[in-house]
């Protein structure tokens, strides 16, 4: 079936920064429900996106959820375009955070920032770092994040670990308690196996699962950081473009000397296994796609016990996808699957196999 759509009147354009320097656009839109929900934003990807869509101000436009997941702009209904929307929606040259010139390279669609200092960057960086999937320091989340700068209490992420008892009791609605639980976080979090170092640092093109992948294979930050492009290259799953960012992150000086202040501050570098991986079971080396609402277990700890197991857990279905493992509200996934042929589990079926 066709997707759930609807009519919205953009109101407005919204410019954010990312980690890596990356400004987006998003529509601000009259709210509308969809699918469930109430919508009133939407990703415009980037600015050929947004000049290909010809997408002005008061423009009447379709609404649909990519996926029944993510809000995206059809199309612009051109009869119920304003006589006031004139031209075509200006794109900055300017960093929206910053104020630094902006830069649309020949060889990607992003508008990017390059100042390695812009506010918005860091700031989405240090929140990165963070998050579960990184770091895990559980209480800093991006309000903490923004009075740390503010305060100008750290300028990087390793500066996270020189906080002190004062200082965050400091920040404002941080009590006594808040402070001593952010700072057994942050103790806690140095005793991370390095892969999530390795995550958190933020590198472009280096997700959760090629920098396990990479701190499995060399054991430590220092032999990561000394490993060639074509190294990295070689590792299954990940490629040249992987190869070269990890290669040109660690050339940097600005990085070997954050390196060297994670040793400094007791912060771990090394590859902590959690086991060996089986090679006798019904998942080993398989290739298992998760999708859908899981309601028994976490996305995270299903594809860690996969993993465990000897399946090669990926996030797109295609014709070498042995499993689809799919749980409430299934969508795209689910539907390419079916059509691929490809063996289809309930959550249901995965638990029985998971406790037998």
């Amino acid at each position: 079936f066709p997707p759930e759509e609807a009519e919205t009147i953009v109101r407005d354009i919204e410019w954010t920064v990312g980690r890596t320097g990356v400004v987006t656009p998003t529509a601000i839109m009259d709210p509308v429900q969809l699918a469930g929900t109430t919508v009133s934003r939407a990703s415009l990807h980037n600015p050929d996106y947004l000049l290909a869509k010809d997408i002005r101000l008061g423009d009447t436009v379709t609404l649909h959820k990519a996926g029944d997941i993510i809000p995206e702009v059809g199309q612009v209904i051109l009869p119920k375009r304003p006589a006031t929307a004139t031209e075509a929606y200006p794109i900055p040259a300017f960093c929206p955070a910053c104020g630094q010139p902006l830069v649309h390279t020949a060889d990607e669609v992003a508008l990017r920032c390059i100042n390695p200092f812009c506010p918005a960057q860091i700031q989405e960086s240090v929140t990165h770092f963070a998050s579960r999937d990184a770091m895990n320091i559980d209480g800093l989340g991006p309000k903490i994040v923004a009075q740390l700068l503010a305060k100008n209490l750290i300028h990087n992420v390793a500066d996270l670990y020189k906080l002190t008892f004062d200082e965050l009791t400091g920040l404002e609605k941080f009590g006594v308690t808040s402070a001593n639980n952010l700072l057994e976080a942050l103790a806690n979090s140095k005793e991370n196996s390095v892969e999530r170092l390795l995550f958190g640092l933020g590198i472009r093109n280096v997700g959760a699962k090629a920098a396990k992948v990479i701190a499995a294979k060399y054991g430590d930050l220092t032999a990561i950081a000394a490993a060639t492009a074509d190294d990295i290259a070689d590792l299954p799953g990940l490629g040249q473009t992987i190869g070269q960012s990890i290669e040109q992150y660690f050339a940097e000086a600005p990085t070997q000397a954050l390196v060297r202040e994670f040793q400094e501050l007791g912060v771990n570098l090394k590859f902590i296994s959690d086991g060996p991986v089986a090679t006798d079971t019904v998942f080993s080396g398989k290739k298992v796609v998760l999708t859908g609402k899981l309601t028994m277990f976490s996305r995270k700890d299903a594809s860690d016990w996969l993993e465990r197991q000897g399946a090669i857990v990926s996030g797109s279905v295609s014709k070498k996808t042995d499993l689809l493992i799919a749980g409430a509200d299934a969508g795209s996934k689910l539907t390419k699957a079916q059509e691929l042929g490809v063996e289809i589990w309930s959550e249901a079926q995965f638990r029985d196999t998971m406790e037998a």
